[in-house]
């Protein structure tokens, strides 16, 4: 299936369906080629093992909890 950028702009969910659906859709801009949308398929193994997100695990030698973390470094700096 072939679609413009103002179809994938104002028909996405239609053309997510077909890729749903098991199709390959092939997105053009002025007549050229420009990108395929098809359907993911996720690794197997990656997702049971947190592998997926090269970022999973990032806190895991914090000592405190992130969200303590993120709070304590968005406070403004004091004037000594």
């Amino acid at each position: 299936m072939k679609a413009t950028t103002k179809d994938l702009r104002l028909h996405t969910s239609s053309l997510l369906a077909a890729v749903d659906r098991g199709e390959t859709v092939v997105i053009t801009y002025r007549g050229k080629c420009r990108a395929v949308l098809r359907r993911w398929e996720e690794p197997q193994g990656a997702v049971a093992e947190g592998l997926h997100n090269p970022a999973f695990g990032i806190w895991a030698d914090l000592d405190e909890e992130p969200d303590v973390y993120v709070r304590r470094l968005r406070q403004p700096r004091t004037q000594p």
